[in-house]
């Protein structure tokens, strides 16, 4: 838009550059010993101001030649040799103009348009009592128009002053210039209201005051200036409607600008009578009602913008608008997008004008239909946007004619089948966006022909096969997103010749990707973003990372990727976001800037790796003393002196124990209500809690699977942190709670441990079932190895969901007193061999019994992403804390994505994610993993209209629960009596059809 405005100042500002030429050369020459001194003195003084003049245009500016043949001065014979015209225009000039311009009493025109100068417009430019035109576009000039120019309002014809920085209101004195044709104020920092004094100017014919702060109403007298041909308000803050006569009283109106302000009401009607009206743009304003039929009256039509409005179809017309403007055959602009516009995308569109070049009608979700295979009959476009609606059907291989088209985007709509070879053809492109579809097949090789683009994304569609290698040769682009697809094979990226050098941008994640990551990416050294997750990349990061110092995100997590993590990541000066989590990575991890902090950084889900800050929750590495021979001699030499220390040791171990075991019956409630096992047994049990047992880790301590040797038993062991602040008082919380509750969707305590370990040092653990089929959390966010073997599908979602549901009812209805979990979250959901839901405490997190709305003297605690907001704010725990937790969990479970994911930052959660994009776009927040089940059951003709439309039915109906539960004030979410209640309708409502 601002740019479109920038193309007509310039056009404009030629027109009157001309102009004043041609009056300029009008004006007889001075004989060349003219001999007026002041004359002299005062361009000698604008001289002094000059600064910089890169051309020497000034250079002449001397004793000899005589001044009236100096350059850009123009003198008149009849008046003695003064100087009549100054025109210094679009010399790369700098300075500012004296006050001894005042003295060239004889000036009738001043163009020092597109050059540098600065300061203050001088007040001595109101002396100038002859000035017609004056010109002084593009300049840097500052402060307020000078009040001084009323003393000169008869003469004045032209003023432009355009694209400066001036400031204050337009003067009100600008009324007085009967003769003022042409007023151009745009692109300023001028406030106020348009003052109506305007409109005495009765010849005027321009007027420009676009790219302002004016605000208030348009003066009905601005609208009764019969002799405008451009009116233009664009970029202000301007209200109240436009005349419905507008055509009446500007009868010769052929550019009307008033873009970007807050305009409402309808378009006129009139505007069809308007017939010398080529430009119109009321683009991103409130207009309202329908667009007025027969816009086809408009022959001169060249641009029409009604896009950002609040416009509707006309009844019973739907958008057959479009087809009168077929009529308009010169027309070249057309923006219909981001307004309310509903029905059937006519064919029509492929009759429009041949010289169109940009036709955009995106943001319109009612509009439906296909885009006519005929559209290839539009040879002239650049631009062709056809975004968020619910338009169907192939992309017409036809748009492969548009030799021209360079911007092409069609994402966020229901288009489905391949992606056209043809388009292939299109040599100009410089962005194709096709995401967010149902596009499905390989990409046709055929884009790697492209030698000028520079955005390509096709991500988010159903498309699979191998990514072709030529997709990887471009040499200028910038993006390339390829992410939530099925492409297998290797990513084929061989950046021979220094192609892709330019890339900011590749994002290939969620795929079936395999092999190992290509060494050639470390030669794309502007990359900013490398996004390369959920794939099944194996092997090492290649050390030519080790070059992408530019790097601001890189997500390499859920792959099969192992080694060493590379200590160069902590010497990149811009990476805010390194996700290395659910790998095979090993060894030390680095310590260095990013990995100091824990909110930027994920390892989790490599049990291999060691060290780093405690935040990220990661074993402590064990250290090779290079000295241990020499400490085993000593020991050997000191061995007599140890008897007398062990026996000391003996002694002291006797005492603490029998403290200990005296201790243990005031610490743990009821310990004859387990059964009694020894350290020694779950230390056989775990093979000395060995780190090949650990399968999870959480705030207060660690969890081992293990077999019980006196029954062969698989039992999970969580083992309490002692050290950790709190540790014991969540044993005698997890140990009060589990004791007395029954429930099928509950973990089952087996045993506890409250002992000494053969250290002599306290041991508290809780002995569970094990859970063969792992978390909820493996199953959403499998790592490499999970990937083909996990994959849930729609029937066990709900099964899930309404098994969690019933069990955190019972917790809140059913326990005496009543129980809040506290810390509810898929790592904490756990699945049996028969995949039915036990919740738990496995993971991350602690079991938390509190009764509803008391204080915990632990303080509330939770997991970032499911903790309720309103826990940040006090320490009350509340049933309505585990239903925002539950409605996060079920959002998780519907998108596939965490509550911590990349995308949510700053203000824009999962909660907001979802709730955007319902009920139209339901198919865009779908877990990819499902997607290819409900494309199946939109394939079936058999189930077309039954399951089809039921699996993105009920898709929809648990996302709305789930946002219900996560609302963000506790008042507003609902009960989990009646969420339990809701899911079991809605599975029974799906099995059903």
């Amino acid at each position: 838009m601002k740019l479109a405005l920038h193309l007509l100042f310039i056009l404009n500002t030629l027109i009157y550059m001309n102009h004043l030429l041609l009056a300029f050369q009008s004006l007889p020459t001075a004989a060349l010993n003219p001999t007026n001194e002041n004359d002299r003195l005062a361009l000698l003084a604008f001289k002094d101001r000059i600064v910089g003049d890169p051309l020497g245009i000034l250079t002449s500016w001397n004793e000899s030649p005589h001044f009236c043949n100096w350059t850009g001065v123009l003198c008149s014979k009849k008046h003695q040799g003064r100087v009549t015209v100054l025109n210094l225009a679009s010399q790369k000039l700098v300075g500012s103009i004296p006050p001894h311009i005042g003295n060239l009493s004889f000036l009738r025109g001043i163009n020092l348009s597109y050059n540098s100068f600065t300061g203050e417009i001088p007040p001595q430019i109101g002396r100038l009592f002859r000035l017609r035109y004056l010109d002084l576009n593009y300049n840097n000039f500052h402060g307020k128009i000078p009040i001084e120019l009323q003393n000169i309002s008869k003469s004045l014809q032209v003023v432009q002053v355009a694209a400066n920085q001036l400031i204050g209101s337009i003067p009100q004195m600008l009324g007085n210039a009967s003769s003022l044709m042409y007023l151009s104020l745009a692109r300023n920092n001028l406030q106020g209201s348009i003052p109506a004094e305007l409109g005495k100017l009765l010849k005027l014919r321009f007027l420009q005051l676009s790219l302002n702060n004016l605000s208030g109403e348009v003066p009905l007298s601005i609208y009764n200036l019969s002799s405008l041909y451009l009116l233009s308000f664009a970029a202000n803050q301007l209200h109240g409607r436009i005349p419905s006569d507008i055509s009446f009283t500007l009868p010769n109106l052929r550019y009307f600008l008033a873009p970007e302000n807050h305009f409402y009401g309808e378009v006129p009607t009139s505007f069809v009578n308007a017939t010398k009206l080529g430009w119109l743009d009321l683009g991103t304003n409130n207009f309202s009602g329908g667009v007025p039929s027969n816009l086809g009256n408009l022959r001169n039509l060249t641009w029409l913008d009604l896009s950002g409005n609040q416009l509707e179809s006309a009844e019973g017309e739907g958008l057959g608008f479009i087809t009168s403007l077929t009529n308009c055959t010169n027309l070249r602009k057309l923006y219909l997008d981001q307004n309310n516009f509903k029905g059937v995308l006519p064919l029509s569109i492929a009759n429009l004008s041949t010289k169109l070049e940009t036709f955009t009608i995106g943001g319109n979700m009612q509009i439906l239909g296909e885009i006519p295979e005929e559209i290839g009959n539009l040879v002239g476009l650049s631009r062709l946007v056809i975004v968020t609606t619910s338009i169907t059907g192939d992309i017409p291989s036809s748009i492969g004619k548009l030799e021209k088209l360079s911007d092409l985007q069609l994402y966020e709509n229901r288009i489905s089948g391949p992606v056209p070879s043809s388009l292939g053809n299109i040599t100009e492109m410089l962005t194709l966006q096709l995401q967010d579809n149902y596009l499905k097949g390989p990409i046709p090789p055929s884009l790697g022909n492209y030698s000028k683009l520079e955005s390509l994304r096709l991500d988010s569609n159903f498309l699979f096969g191998s990514i072709p290698k030529g997709l990887f040769s471009l040499s200028h682009v910038l993006e390339v997103d390829l992410s939530q697809n099925s492409f297998t094979g290797q990513l084929p990226i061989d950046l021979a010749g220094g192609k892709m050098t330019n890339l900011l941008k590749l994002n290939v994640s969620h795929n079936r990707l395999s092999g190992g990551i290509p060494s050639a990416l470390g030669d794309c050294l502007m990359l900013e973003g490398l996004w390369m997750s959920d794939n099944l990349f194996e092997g090492g990061i290649p050390s030519s990372f080790n070059n992408l110092k530019s790097l601001v995100t890189l997500d390499l997590s859920n792959n099969k990727l192992s080694g060493k993590i590379p200590e160069y990541f902590q010497n990149f000066p811009l990476l805010q976001y390194l996700n290395l989590s659910f790998n095979n990575f090993e060894g030390v991890l680095p310590t260095g800037r990013i990995f100091e902090n824990a909110s930027i950084i994920s390892v989790a889900g490599n049990p291999k790796l060691c060290g780093g800050m405690h935040q990220l929750g990661l074993p402590s590495c064990k250290i090779k003393d290079r000295k241990l021979h020499r400490l085993i001699m000593l020991i050997s030499i000191i061995a007599s002196c140890s008897i007398f220390l062990m026996a000391s040791l003996l002694v002291i171990f006797a005492y603490r124990r029998s403290k200990r075991k005296a201790s243990t019956s005031t610490e743990v409630q009821d310990p004859e209500q387990y059964p009694k096992i020894s350290y020694a047994e779950l230390s056989q049990a775990t093979n000395e809690f060995s780190s090949t047992n650990l399968i999870g880790k959480g705030s207060f301590g660690s969890v081992y699977k293990g077999i019980l040797c006196r029954d062969g038993m698989p039992v999970a062991v969580k083992v309490l942190n002692l050290k950790r602040r709190g540790a014991t008082k969540s044993f005698m919380a997890e140990c009060e709670t589990v004791k007395n509750i029954r429930h099928r969707n509950l973990i089952k305590i087996i045993t506890i441990c409250s002992s000494i370990d053969f250290r002599g040092i306290d041991f508290k653990a809780l002995v569970y079932e094990f859970m063969q089929n792992g978390s909820l959390e493996e199953w959403l966010h499998p790592n490499g190895d999970q990937a083909n073997a996990h994959n849930l599908s729609i029937v066990q979602r709900l099964n899930i969901a309404i098994e969690v549901a019933s069990a955190i009812e019972y917790l809140h209805n059913y326990c005496q007193p009543s129980i809040v979990h506290g810390d509810l979250k898929p790592s904490n959901v756990l699945l049996d061999e028969e995949m039915v839901s036990h919740v738990g405490d496995f993971g991350l997190a602690r079991f938390l019994s509190i009764s509803q709305n008391q204080s915990s003297s632990m303080g509330v605690r939770g997991t970032i992403g499911y903790v309720a907001p309103e826990y940040g704010m006090s320490n009350k725990v509340s049933k309505y804390g585990d239903v925002y937790s539950f409605g996060i969990l079920l959002l998780e479970m519907i998108t596939g994505k965490r509550p911590t994911d990349s995308i949510f930052k700053d203000s824009f959660t999962i909660h907001q994610f979802v709730k955007t994009r319902l009920p139209e776009r339901v198919i865009d927040i779908i877990d990819p993993s499902l997607l290819q089940e409900v494309q199946d059951a939109k394939n079936s003709e058999a189930r077309k209209m039954r399951k089809g439309v039921g699996v993105l039915e009920s898709l929809l109906a648990v996302a709305e629960v789930g946002l219900v539960c996560s609302m963000e004030s506790p008042s507003e979410r609902t009960e989990m009596k009646e969420v339990a209640a809701n899911l079991y309708a809605i599975r029974d409502k799906f099995l059903d059809r």
